[in-house]
C-alpha cells in the first residue's frame, strides 16, 4: 500500500509544470518605464515647441528669436525621435537615402526580441505613439487657425512643425509596418489601434545592432 501511495504522489508531482518565464515576461511588460531618459525627451522637445509657439508673445516681442527657437526645438526633436528614442522606447529605426541613380530609397530596420533580450514595455510603447501622432495633429491645427487669423508671417514655422512631425510619423508607421506600399490603408488601421487599443509590448521589438530585420521602400 505505501508502494502505491508513493506511486500516485510521484505521478502527481510529475504533472504539475512551474513556468516561471511567463511570470517574469508578464511583470516586464507591466514595468512603467525602462528608459526614462529617452521617454522624457521624447515629449520634451516636441512638447517645449508648442509650449513655447503658444506663450511666445508673453515672454518676447521679438519674432525672430521666438521663430529660431521654436525651429530649433522642433530640429531637436526630428533628431532625437528619429535616431534615439525611436530606437530605445520601440526598437525601430528608419532613415531614407538615395542611390546612385537618383532614386530615393526607404531603408526601415526592426530588432526581433529574444527571451534574453529585453523589450518595449506598455507605458513605454504607449507614449511613444501617442506622443508621435498627437503632436503632428495640434500642429495642423495652429495652421488652420493661423490662416484663418491671417497671421501669415508664422505660417512657416507651422509649415515646418507639421513636415518635421509628419515626417517621423509617416517614417516609423512604414517601419512598424514593415514597409508597406499602400501608406494610407496603412496609417488608417494603424492610427485606429494605436488610438482606441493598448499597444502590446509584444508587437515591439528592441533596438540594438545585432539581428536587425532591414527593408527597403
Amino acid at each position: 500500500m505505501r508502494d502505491d501511495l508513493t506511486e500516485a504522489l510521484v505521478d502527481d508531482t510529475e504533472d504539475v509544470s512551474l513556468d516561471f518565464g511567463n511570470e517574469e515576461e508578464l511583470a516586464f511588460r507591466k514595468a512603467k518605464i525602462r528608459h526614462p531618459l529617452a521617454t522624457f525627451f521624447h515629449l520634451f522637445f516636441r512638447v517645449s515647441a508648442i509650449v513655447t509657439y503658444v506663450c511666445c508673445d508673453w515672454f518676447s516681442r521679438s519674432f525672430v528669436g521666438c521663430f529660431v527657437t521654436v525651429l530649433l526645438l522642433l530640429s531637436f526633436d526630428f533628431w532625437s525621435v528619429k535616431n534615439v528614442t525611436g530606437r530605445l522606447m520601440v526598437g525601430l529605426r528608419w532613415w531614407n537615402q538615395i542611390d546612385e541613380d537618383g532614386k530615393s530609397h526607404w531603408i526601415f530596420e526592426a530588432r526581433k526580441a529574444s527571451l534574453n533580450q529585453i523589450a518595449a514595455t506598455e507605458a513605454e510603447a504607449r507614449i511613444f505613439w501617442l506622443g508621435l501622432i498627437i503632436c503632428p495633429l495640434i500642429w495642423i491645427v495652429f495652421f488652420f487657425s493661423t490662416l484663418f487669423s491671417l497671421k501669415l508671417k508664422w505660417l512657416a514655422l507651422v509649415i515646418a512643425g507639421i513636415s518635421l512631425q509628419a515626417a517621423n510619423l509617416y517614417g516609423y508607421i512604414l517601419c512598424k509596418m514593415g514597409g508597406g506600399s499602400d501608406i494610407s490603408k496603412v496609417a488608417a488601421s494603424f492610427l485606429s489601434q494605436t488610438v482606441f487599443q493598448t499597444a502590446r509590448p509584444g508587437d515591439f521589438q528592441k533596438p540594438g545592432l545585432e539581428g536587425l530585420e532591414i527593408h527597403k521602400h
